[in-house]
């Protein structure tokens, strides 16, 4: 069985103000269709919906978020690295990029943002059937919820630890 060559994924994480999320949503939704114009295989770009404390560094205290942020993570998927430097090159030179970052519209600050490429270590897409049993909650399910709320009765597993 042949190899397939690895891809290439720019990982981002970002401090950023919640009432800052709709001002970031929009400019999240220009960026994503001119990468994917450009030649991006995937962009995506979440929030942080639960970090359990005590496992780990949450993403929170790894960015140091103050009062009032969250955080979101975020990554762009290429075929290559050479793949992902001619994207970029595009990219850059894209006036809907240029117009969004002026004037001060970035609804985050650039200089707490952490970022970096890398190559697949483990890649595993599941079938349709998987993908069609996320897109459908199952019985007695909520969308949105964490696992771990729904363990610890709908409670958080900071306030279930207390």
């Amino acid at each position: 069985m042949a190899r397939n060559p690895a891809r290439y994924i720019d990982g981002f994480v970002i401090p950023i103000p919640r009432s800052k999320l709709a001002a970031y949503r929009e400019l999240a939704k220009v960026a994503a269709q001119v990468w994917i114009e450009h030649g991006a295989l995937e962009y995506v770009e979440a929030v942080l919906e639960h970090a359990l404390p005590g496992f780990g560094l949450p993403f929170p205290k790894l960015v140091e978020c103050r009062r009032g942020e969250t955080v979101i993570f975020s990554y762009i998927v290429y075929r290559s690295r050479a793949h992902r430097d001619r994207v970029n090159a595009k990219v850059m030179t894209d006036r809907r990029i240029a117009e969004s970052c002026t004037g001060g519209a970035m609804p985050f600050d650039p200089k707490r943002m952490t970022w970096g490429g890398f190559t697949d270590l483990v890649a595993h897409r599941g079938s349709e059937r998987a993908k069609d049993a996320i897109k459908a909650p199952r019985k007695g399910e909520q969308r949105g919820g964490s696992k771990t709320a729904k363990r610890a009765g709908g409670r958080t597993a900071a306030k279930s630890a207390k």
